[in-house]
């Protein structure tokens, strides 16, 4: 702990782990909006920028989102962000259905056969940046993981004209074949299960891998897996980047990174989380056409 919480005074007091930010976050606003999904429910997205930024459609932004599990998407630190809002990049957080902010009932609400809804709610958060003018089409890229990673497939596969570019590390996208993955099966109280027909036809609407087109345009994509995953088949990724490179009638760039010594991200170690920070940054730059500049600068 960092500090520690005194009940009977309602006061908090530093300990000896209490530590500086190594970076300055004081020229950054944080606001916290709702869009609106398709059922009308309001959906929190939280939005990082410099605090003298332009809504004027312009701006380029990433959008992150999870939606599952009933883990909270909440309030975090993290020095990497510093590195895109200090381009001048507006970085949101979204807090989908399935997630935890809520309770139980908003988890569910975003689960099994009801996991179309995670979809909905980030394409409305999407298109509320857009009419907010934080940004356009062309300026807005998205990033997500693991259960993140399911939604930036469904994402791309669904809603290939909204956004520009994706980022989607360690993903399921055969949602048919995923619980006979060797850790599938922990998935299925989450997702459902292909022997109920009921399930089955729920992850069969909306799993990435089954929903691709040829002939569209999709956007660019950088898929990131390990080898050695012990919860997501690194397969996943292989499938998923093989499938939209064949369908794709777009020039975006569909790319797979990939190393031999990684695995699901929590035991990555510090050298290669540098340069898959370098390699995924250099990708949304490229895509967004963010010509950096030097650190302290302003627009």
């Amino acid at each position: 702990m960092w500090r520690r919480f005194s009940p009977a005074t309602g006061q908090t007091s530093k300990t000896g782990l209490v530590t500086s930010s190594p970076v300055d976050f004081s020229d950054t606003e944080a606001s916290r909006e709702f869009a609106v999904s398709r059922d009308g429910t309001r959906i929190p997205v939280n939005i990082l920028r410099l605090k003298d930024t332009k809504l004027d459609g312009e701006n380029p932004t990433v959008v992150a989102g999870y939606g599952g599990y009933g883990i909270s998407n909440g309030p975090r630190f993290d020095a990497a962000r510093r590195l895109l809002i200090e381009q001048g990049v507006v970085f949101a957080v979204a807090n989908l259905r399935g997630g935890g902010e809520f309770g139980e009932e908003w988890h569910w609400a975003g689960a099994l056969t009801n996991k179309q809804n995670v979809f909905d709610d980030f394409a409305a958060v999407l298109k509320h940046m857009i009419e907010r003018r934080c940004t356009s089409s062309d300026r807005l890229a998205l990033i997500g993981g693991s259960n993140g990673g399911l939604l930036m497939g469904a994402m791309i596969t669904q809603q290939p004209g909204l956004f520009k570019a994706a980022v989607s590390f360690v993903g399921i996208y055969d949602m048919l074949w995923s619980e006979l993955s060797p850790n599938g099966a922990f998935d299925v109280p989450e997702f459902g299960s292909v022997k109920d027909e009921r399930r089955f036809q729920a992850l069969y609407a909306y799993s990435p891998y089954h929903r691709v087109v040829a002939g569209t345009r999709y956007p660019a994509v950088l898929f990131s897996t390990g080898a050695n995953d012990p919860r997501v088949d690194p397969a996943h990724s292989r499938k998923m980047t093989a499938r939209l490179q064949a369908a794709t009638a777009s020039s975006a760039p569909v790319l797979l990174r990939t190393s031999a010594k990684t695995g699901h991200g929590l035991d990555t170690p510090l050298s290669e989380r540098i340069e898959q920070t370098v390699d995924v940054h250099a990708f949304l730059f490229h895509q967004l056409g963010v010509s950096c500049r030097p650190v302290g600068a302003r627009r």
